[in-house]
């Protein structure tokens, strides 16, 4: 039974990345002309081009670095690292993320930076942590959605609705984990860790803790949006305008919901942007090449130096110490 629905799953993403394909295919076949391929890279390649790559690479530590203090931040109760330990944590689980849809394996890499007694517990922290970037992508992104819900009339409506509920449901079970976080602590430290009892664990999200945490989340939405919206710049060769802005939320509320597989993560992200910029004014081949950069500059370029990383470490690969 198991097999059977791990074989369905698998036949529903490649399902996915093939269709994905075949929009990409639909919408670029006339517009990918060799005169649009040589006016995209000539504004590659000239300084305007370099100038907007330039800001885009550089935002990178910026983004990371932020979602490193947030780690840093959310497992000291657990236990203190700094700064370096923590960034080379999170660079380390955008490297092994690639290897699983949705980057389940993230918190593998990431975890064995800490004390094995501690695993369990910021193996939960880490989906908590998740958690908060996904609220201010998912509040940001349906209040665009909102004012955007004639876009997506017709064949695409249930790609809003869709997500929608999705989100609806994260925010529930967010709640539930800030309101029983020494619960879920204690109960995966003793199913995984088998080592303390339930209860005998306290964490607390102080009122301090939780703006911080929202606060840092929404300050990183904005880093990682104006590198999307630099791109968008780059390539459209023009004004951008309001809508394009709402776009760029939408745009990142899809791809946080739908979960990727690395090998086809690119077609897919490319097949949303031609989704939901279609109205916008910007070319599908301007849209596909830029959600392709901002995938290759936020994750691929990590993932190279995450890599790095792990080849210099001599972890304890026991995961979770059990008895």
């Amino acid at each position: 039974m198991r097999e059977r629905k791990k074989i369905i799953s698998t036949i529903i993403k490649l399902l996915i990345g093939f269709a994905s394909f075949l929009l990409i295919y639909s919408r670029l076949k006339t517009d990918l002309t060799p005169e649009k391929l040589d006016i995209l890279s000539s504004l590659a390649f000239s300084p305007k081009g370099m100038l907007c790559f330039g800001l885009c690479f550089l935002l990178i530590p910026i983004n990371w670095g932020i979602e490193s203090y947030k780690w840093q931040l959310i497992t000291a109760p657990i236990e203190k690292i700094n700064f370096k330990t923590a960034n080379h944590s999170v660079y380390s689980g955008i490297c092994l993320g690639n290897l699983a849809p949705g980057r389940a394996t993230e918190f593998l890499a990431k975890i064995v930076f800490f004390r094995i007694e501690n695993r369990p517990k910021i193996t939960a922290l880490h989906f908590i942590n998740g958690m908060f970037q996904l609220c201010i992508t998912y509040i940001i992104g349906l209040t665009a959605l909102i004012l955007q819900l004639k876009q997506f009339e017709g064949e695409n409506v249930w790609l809003a609705y869709t997500t929608s509920t999705i989100a609806v449901l994260v925010f529930g079970i967010f709640i539930f984990c800030l309101l029983k976080i020494d619960y879920i602590l204690n109960l995966i430290t003793k199913k995984i860790g088998k080592q303390q009892p339930i209860g005998d664990f306290k964490y607390q999200f102080t009122a301090k803790k939780l703006f911080q945490l929202f606060g840092l989340s929404l300050i990183r939405y904005l880093v990682f949006s104006g590198q999307f919206i630099l791109l968008l710049y780059l390539f459209h060769q023009g004004n951008l305008n309001f809508s394009v802005f709402i776009g760029v939320a939408i745009y990142f509320l899809i791809t946080t919901t739908i979960p990727m597989i690395s090998i086809l993560e690119a077609p897919i992200r490319a097949a949303i942007a031609l989704i939901v910029f279609h109205n916008s004014g910007i070319s599908n081949s301007a849209l596909a090449l830029s959600s392709v950069l901002i995938w290759l500059i936020n994750i691929i370029v990590p993932s190279i130096y995450g890599y790095s990383i792990l080849l210099k470490q001599n972890f304890d690969f026991k995961i979770f110490g059990k008895k």
